[in-house]
């Protein structure tokens, strides 16, 4: 199936704005991160499985959901560079799945003792978004993954997948979660 450009999707790939945070974050990292240095050069740019949102998107939810300080600049570009509809959705979903992430988590850690509870949290934003259903659902998964959530992200996957996402679409989400991921750890590890 491999990368599919929804004709909807007026994100263009002049992202300078976003290749700038990425190299201010680079540059950055300690010189004992230099191999994070390197995840960053290379992945967050623009993974050739994504489409410019999905990527824009990814490095959003995954900078909102970390809620680092020093990802600030690489959220505000890559926000600046969504189309506000997706930028909203986005963070519509980062938002939603916090809250799933910690409710879900606590459950399984209880080994399903309160599995015949509802958790009774809405999350339509998961669930009827204001952007593309695979978009929003990538965007879960590297939230998901983020936060810790093993049912969120089985859920998630699944949902993308049903939405039409591939096996690499679902993976280069969670590689740039986990670089975005990694640079927050080194920035404050160093702060």
């Amino acid at each position: 199936m491999g990368r599919s450009v929804r004709q909807s999707d007026p994100v263009d790939d002049a992202r300078a704005p976003l290749r700038d945070a990425v190299a201010t974050l680079r540059d950055a990292l300690p010189a004992w991160a230099a191999d994070t240095a390197r995840n960053v050069e290379v992945v967050l740019p623009a993974p050739a499985e994504l489409t410019p949102a999905q990527h824009l998107g990814t490095v959003l939810v995954a900078a909102v959901a970390l809620r680092a300080p020093a990802l600030h600049p690489l959220r505000d570009a890559a926000r600046a560079e969504l189309p506000r509809a997706a930028a909203e959705a986005a963070l519509a979903a980062a938002s939603a799945m916090a809250g799933n992430a910690v409710i879900f988590r606590a459950r399984h850690f209880l080994h399903g003792s309160y599995d015949d509870l509802r958790a009774g949290l809405r999350s339509s934003a998961t669930i009827a978004p204001g952007w593309g259903r695979l978009d929003v659902e990538l965007w879960c998964c590297a939230a998901a993954a983020v936060l810790g959530c093993q049912a969120c992200l089985e859920e998630h996957e699944a949902g993308a997948r049903a939405a039409g996402a591939t096996r690499q679409q679902v993976h280069e989400a969670l590689r740039v979660a986990a670089v975005v991921a990694a640079a927050a750890t080194a920035l404050d590890a160093d702060a």
